[in-house]
């Protein structure tokens, strides 16, 4: 027997093949390496550098920058704004879209639907937050939302004639929120007076007269006008060229201060109380008269700011989280499902217990991505917020810029808040690294 002798190796490899493969690898790698280098890397360490020293770059503070994140009045509460954020946006966007999503699945319509909310997708953040900007604003007249809120709650409870009226002598005391009230008693048989001014011309009820000059009478009469004449005139006396006020509502009340009548007044002003059995009475106008038509919501104010803010986040964001749910949930086993119903199981049931879990994957990613995307969360916030209340709207990434680039220019304290945001980002973006490890093993 022989034995057969060992193969030879292979050749090395010539030094100008082996240079000529790593070349082209170089070749495709090099710019992207130097891009990352460039415009991630050097910015990023010179950026934790940078937070160690003072405002201008000049002096080494150590960790004060640091310590000022945290005693900063403004910059902490941006900080707990931002863990409201946090704990508020991805949960409800994860849970709109899988309702929209869901809901959706089965109607002709569903295509329609889901193009009008994914809407918000197809412009900035930044022009998004200009529309809520004016859909914010609390005069009903130019604020969409006031003015939606301002139709219900005028249909419900709906304003004064006389909104922005007062009293034209002493005679009348109280105010708009209690009404108006003559100070002399009356009695039967006496005339009461109840003059009003500041009532533009174009405020005076439709199908006013000129305002009657009442006489005595068995019960107590009266006149409720417009106690004002261009030219002159006397307040409290009735004269020509004075429009009476129709639809006032007047109220007489004992001594005691119990309502016995109220009444109506006509084209002409004039009301009337009759069959008073005899005694002292007061005559005044109701408060109903004098009510305020809805002024708004201030959502752009120091209370209402951040859920204006987070409702605006929402209605851009819902459409990304409904659309990616809506794909995972088409590729789910149909077969699955009917076999769930087929064993009994309500629809709650089967979208308790097989829907969303084998939903679980995709729900990760839509609630990971808003995790990242609310810590960051800058743009909206500059363009609705107006810089009154920018202080109460406040995150992380805002303070940052305003802190290094707003006027305040201390770079040292702003690259700090920097390192905090990139190391608050850090965890998330390891859980999405090990879930996408995880998906692809």
């Amino acid at each position: 027997m022989t034995t057969a002798p060992p193969a030879a190796g292979a050749p090395p490899a010539a030094g100008g093949q082996a240079w000529r493969k790593h070349a082209v690898t170089l070749a495709f790698l090099g710019p992207a390496l130097l891009l990352l280098g460039v415009w991630i890397v050097y910015p990023t360490v010179r950026t934790m550098l940078r937070s160690f020293f003072d405002r201008d770059g000049s002096a080494f503070v150590g960790i004060d920058n640091y310590e000022d994140i945290f005693t900063n009045e403004v910059i902490f509460r941006a900080i707990r704004n931002n863990a409201l954020w946090v704990l508020i946006v991805p949960a409800l966007v994860t849970a709109i879209g899988l309702v929209f999503a869901v809901l959706t699945e089965r109607v002709a319509w569903r295509i329609a639907f889901r193009t009008a909310v994914f809407m918000p997708m197809a412009i900035s953040l930044f022009a998004a937050g200009v529309i809520w900007r004016v859909m914010d604003q609390q005069d009903p007249d130019r604020g969409a939302i006031n003015a939606t809120i301002g139709v219900v709650k005028d249909a419900i409870d709906p304003p004064g004639s006389l909104s922005n009226a007062f009293a034209s002598t002493p005679a009348l005391e109280g105010d708009a929120s209690r009404g108006l009230v003559l100070r002399r008693a009356l009695e039967p048989g006496d005339v009461a007076l109840l003059g009003l001014t500041g009532i533009p011309p174009g405020q005076v009820p439709g199908g006013a007269e000129q305002a009657a000059d009442p006489g005595p009478g068995e019960g107590i009469r009266g006149v409720v006008w417009r106690d004002f004449k261009p030219g002159g005139g006397t307040p409290g006396k009735v004269e020509p060229g004075e429009l009476g006020l129709p639809d006032v509502t007047v109220v007489l009340r004992d001594a005691a201060g119990k309502k016995v009548d109220s009444t109506q007044t006509g084209p002409d002003g004039a009301f009337a109380f009759d069959d008073l059995e005899p005694g002292s009475y007061r005559a005044g106008i109701g408060k109903a008269t004098f009510a305020k038509p809805f002024a708004g919501v201030s959502w752009l104010g120091p209370n209402l700011i951040t859920p204006a803010l987070i409702f605006a986040y929402i209605w851009v964001w819902a459409g990304f989280a409904m659309v990616v749910i809506a794909a995972g949930l088409a590729a789910i086993p149909r077969d699955v499902l009917e076999a769930a119903r087929t064993d009994g199981a309500s629809e709650w049931q089967t979208f308790r217990r097989v829907t969303v879990p084998l939903l679980a994957p995709v729900l990760s990613v839509v609630f990971i991505t808003m995790l990242i995307n609310v810590l960051k969360v800058f743009d909206i916030v500059l363009a609705v917020a107006p810089g009154s209340v920018q202080d109460d709207a406040n995150v992380i990434a805002l303070a940052m810029w305003r802190t290094s680039f707003g006027g305040v220019n201390d770079f040292g304290l702003g690259s700090a808040i920097a390192v905090l945001l990139f190391l608050l980002v850090l965890p998330i973006l390891a859980l999405n690294i090990k879930r996408f490890r995880t998906e692809a093993s």
